[in-house]
C-alpha cells in the first residue's frame, strides 16, 4: 500500500462543499486500490490493524438532497464558515443524521456520498454513512481511504456486516443498522436485491424490521411493491405493523392507498390500529373520511378507539368535525366516550361549542 501524505486527504475548502473525497482533517492518511476486489483488500486492513483506524471510500447515492453529518456539528466544531458542519469521528458523539442545520440553505442533491469504517482488534466497530458537505475530523487516527470500489462489491460486503456479529449485541446492532442504511443509498441495483434478500423470513425480525424502514426511505418503485407484497403475505404481525410506518415514508403514490387497505382489511387488530395511527398522523381530508369509516365498520372496539385517536391527531383540525360527528352518533358508548374525551383535550372552538351544548342540556 501506497503512503501520500495527509495533505492529499485535505480538500480546498469552497463554498459549494463539493470533493470526490471528503474534507478530511487530523489523519494519517493511506490510499488503497479495491481494483483487485473489495473485500479482500478490505479484509486486509482490518485483520492488520490491532489499533483503532477508519476504512473510507465513495460510493453512488439516490442523490436525495439531505445532508447526513453529526449531532455534535453544531456544538462548537469549526466548520470553516461553511453551513455544512462537520463531525469529529473519535470525539463519541459521531452518531450520523440526516437533515440540514438551522438557517442554512437547502443541501444540494449529490451523486455520492462516503461510508466509513471504524476498525479495531480486527474487527469493525462502527458504520457511519456521511454526505459530501460534511467535514470530517478524525483525531489523529489513521484512515485508509479505497479507490476503485465497485458498487455492487460494497453492497455485498455492507450485507455481509449487517449479518455478523461483533462482541456484543449492543455493537452488532448498531454496525448492523448503519449497513443496512448505507446498502439502501446505494444508486446500484444490487442494492435492492439484497434488501431483498434481507427482507426474507429466514433473516433476523430486527432486520427485517430495519430493512422496511430503508425500503419506504430510499429505494422507490421497487421498494414500495416489495413492501406491499410482504404487507400482504407475511404471517408476522410485528413486521407487518413496521411496514405501515414504513409506507409513510414512501413517496410513491400507491403508498397511501395501501396503507388504507391496511387498515381496512389486515387480519390483525394490532396492524389495523397502527395503520389507522400513521393515516391520522399524515393524512388530509380523504384519509380522515377513510379513518371514520373504520370507526364504523371495523369489528374491534379497540381498533375503533385507536381511529379516534387518529382523527384527534390530524392537522389543523382536520379531524374535529368529524370527531363532533362520532360523539352525537356512534351507537358504541365507550367510542362515543372516547371522541368526547378527545374534543376536550383539543382546544379546537368548534370542540368547545360542542361540549358546551352537551353540558348545558
Amino acid at each position: 500500500m501506497r503512503k501520500i501524505l495527509i495533505a492529499t486527504f485535505i480538500l480546498v475548502v469552497a463554498s459549494a462543499c463539493v470533493g470526490q473525497r471528503p474534507n478530511v482533517t487530523n489523519a494519517k492518511g493511506q490510499e488503497v486500490s479495491a481494483a483487485g476486489g473489495l473485500k479482500p483488500a478490505f479484509d486486509g486492513i482490518v485483520q492488520k490493524q490491532d489499533a483503532p483506524a477508519w476504512i473510507g471510500y465513495r460510493i453512488p447515492n439516490t442523490g436525495k438532497e439531505r445532508t447526513m453529518c453529526c449531532f455534535d456539528s453544531r456544538d462548537g466544531y469549526e466548520n470553516n464558515g461553511r453551513c455544512c458542519g462537520g463531525c469529529k469521528v473519535e470525539s463519541g458523539k459521531g452518531s450520523t443524521f440526516n437533515g440540514t442545520n438551522s438557517g442554512c440553505s437547502q443541501p444540494e442533491a449529490f451523486k455520492y456520498s462516503f461510508v466509513l469504517f471504524r476498525v479495531e482488534g480486527r474487527q469493525v466497530m462502527r458504520v457511519r454513512n456521511y454526505s459530501a458537505d460534511c467535514a470530517l475530523d478524525f483525531g489523529g487516527l489513521p484512515l485508509y481511504w479505497m479507490e476503485n470500489v465497485n458498487p455492487g462489491q460494497s453492497v455485498a460486503l455492507l450485507t455481509d456486516l449487517a449479518l455478523s456479529s461483533p462482541s456484543t449485541e449492543t455493537e452488532h446492532k448498531s454496525v448492523s443498522n448503519s449497513a443496512l442504511a448505507a446498502i439502501a443509498m446505494h444508486d446500484d441495483p444490487s442494492a435492492d436485491q439484497a434488501l431483498e434478500k434481507l427482507m426474507l423470513p429466514d433473516k433476523p425480525e430486527w432486520i427485517r424490521e430495519h430493512v422496511t424502514f430503508w425500503l419506504g426511505v430510499e429505494r422507490g418503485k421497487k421498494g414500495f411493491e416489495l413492501l406491499k407484497k410482504y404487507a400482504k403475505e407475511d404471517s408476522n404481525d410485528r413486521l407487518r405493523e413496521k411496514i405501515t410506518f414504513a409506507l409513510t415514508q414512501s413517496k410513491e403514490p400507491e403508498a397511501m392507498p395501501e396503507l388504507v387497505s391496511m387498515a381496512r382489511n389486515d387480519s390483525s387488530t394490532r396492524v389495523r390500529k397502527q395503520a389507522l395511527f400513521w393515516m391520522g398522523q399524515i393524512g388530509g381530508r380523504k384519509e380522515a373520511q377513510q379513518i371514520s369509516e373504520a370507526i364504523e365498520n371495523d369489528p374491534e372496539t379497540e381498533v375503533k378507539k385507536r381511529a379516534v385517536f387518529a382523527l384527534a391527531q390530524m392537522r389543523d383540525g382536520e379531524g374535529v368535525p368529524l370527531l363532533i360527528n362520532v360523539a352525537k352518533t356512534n351507537k358504541n358508548p365507550v367510542v362515543r366516550k372516547e371522541a368526547i374525551r378527545w374534543l376536550g383535550m383539543s382546544g379546537d372552538p368548534r370542540a368547545l361549542d360542542f361540549l358546551e351544548e352537551i353540558i348545558l342540556k
